[in-house]
C-alpha cells in the first residue's frame, strides 16, 4: 500500500537521486505487494508481517539500500562485491538502479532470516 510520506520524501530529493528512489520504491513495491510502506528512523522501510525487509536512504553523495538483517548482506557478500556493504546495508551511486534479480535475493534472504 503506497505512503504519502513516502511520496514526500522521494519528492523532497534532487535529481537523480529522486528518480533512482522513485524506480526502487516501484521495484520493492511489486516484489512485496502484501507488505506496507512505512517511514522508519526518517526512511522508507517495507513491512511485511510485522518484520522490516527492505528500505533506503538518500545521502549526499550516494544512496544506501538497507537490507534491516543481521546477516544478509554476509550471505550474499558475492552478489554484493561491487559495493560499499555494512552490517546490514550498502551504498549505491545515485544514478545506479538496482538489478530486479539482486533486489529478489536481498528481499528472499532477509525474509527467511
Amino acid at each position: 500500500m503506497r505512503n504519502p510520506l513516502l511520496d514526500e520524501y522521494i519528492a523532497a530529493l534532487d535529481e537523480p537521486k529522486r528518480s533512482t528512489l522513485a524506480r526502487l520504491r516501484e521495484q520493492l513495491s511489486s516484489m512485496l505487494p502484501s507488505a506496507t510502506e512505512e517511514i522508519s528512523y526518517g526512511a522508507p522501510v517495507w513491512v511485511l508481517d510485522g518484520k522490516k525487509v527492505a528500505g533506503f536512504c538518500a545521502f549526499k553523495n550516494h544512496l544506501v539500500y538497507s537490507t534491516h538483517g543481521k546477516t544478509v548482506t554476509e550471505a550474499l557478500a558475492a552478489d554484493l562485491a561491487g559495493y560499499t556493504v555494512s552490517k546490514a546495508s550498502f551504498q549505491f551511486g545515485v544514478s545506479e538502479s538496482l538489478p530486479d534479480a539482486l533486489l529478489e535475493k536481498l528481499i528472499q534472504t532477509r525474509i527467511a532470516e
